[in-house]
């Protein structure tokens, strides 16, 4: 790969993840109709939308589960199709569903996750203590998940998903299923990873998930209706507050 200028560099620096007329669609259904929007590097940006807004199609596509069709995704300023190596190398992902064997314990499945990415075990056993004190679950690491509620398997994918050092953290509806104290719990850990420096984009379609210093994208029927800062946002809503601004953006209430 060619030497990059220093403005690349900044910008670089500068945005975690940068999107620009992303479409894609099942057949004759347009899943997601010319997406744009940016992440800034050490952000919590929400990506707020109802069910089937496109939230989770646009996840595989920057995770490449699903081939680019038209459109640019960026991470860091590395080209999802054209340097995917180094674009999974700076991710990390919490799918909606559950992707954890609960047959196993806390610790084989993060030393598993961790040969993926070529972490060598005597790395890995390090990792795994590192990844498990950022969600309060060191105590768990020989017990099998199948034993933990659903808000410790949740810890544990966030867990997983630090074993490699990413900096930008994609989670796809993290609190689904959940009740509220676990769903305060997940937020509390990642927003404190991300006032350490690490970058994430959150998606829900739970409002009471966004609060005023977060960026917000809002997404419906594949497309962005607005993105900014929420004050930003509900400004140019002209509304009262983010709930206002979502109905008025999307003609409906987002749940709580």
């Amino acid at each position: 790969m060619g030497r990059r200028d220093t403005s690349a560099i900044e910008d670089i620096r500068a945005t975690a993840l940068e999107l620009e007329e992303v479409s894609h669609s099942y057949g004759e259904r347009r899943s997601l109709d010319g997406v744009s929007f940016k992440v800034a590097a050490g952000s919590f940006a929400v990506l707020l939308g109802l069910n089937g807004a496109g939230k989770t199609t646009l996840f595989s596509l920057i995770t490449r589960l699903y081939a680019m069709r038209s459109g640019t995704i960026r991470v860091f300023g590395y080209d999802v199709a054209r340097e995917p190596s180094a674009v999974l190398k700076r991710l990390g992902i919490v799918f909606q569903s559950r992707a954890i064997d609960v047959d196993i314990t806390v610790r084989q499945n993060l030393i598993y996750h961790a040969a993926l990415h070529g972490i060598s075990r005597k790395r890995a056993e390090g990792e795994c203590s590192r990844v498990l004190e950022r969600v309060d679950l060191v105590d768990r690491l020989n017990e099998r998940v199948a034993s933990l509620s659903g808000g410790q398997m949740r810890r544990v994918e966030i867990a997983r998903a630090l074993l490699h050092r990413p900096r930008l953290l994609l989670l796809d509806e993290p609190t689904s299923g959940l009740d509220i104290n676990a769903r305060a719990a997940i937020l509390g850990y990642v927003r404190a990873l991300v006032g350490e420096g690490v970058s994430a984009l959150w998606a829900t379609h739970l409002i009471d998930e966004v609060v005023a210093d977060d960026d917000v994208v809002i997404l419906h029927k594949g497309r962005v209706r607005a993105a900014g800062p929420v004050a930003q946002v509900v400004a140019e809503a002209n509304s009262v507050d983010i709930r206002d601004a979502f109905a008025k953006l999307v003609g409906t209430a987002a749940e709580q």
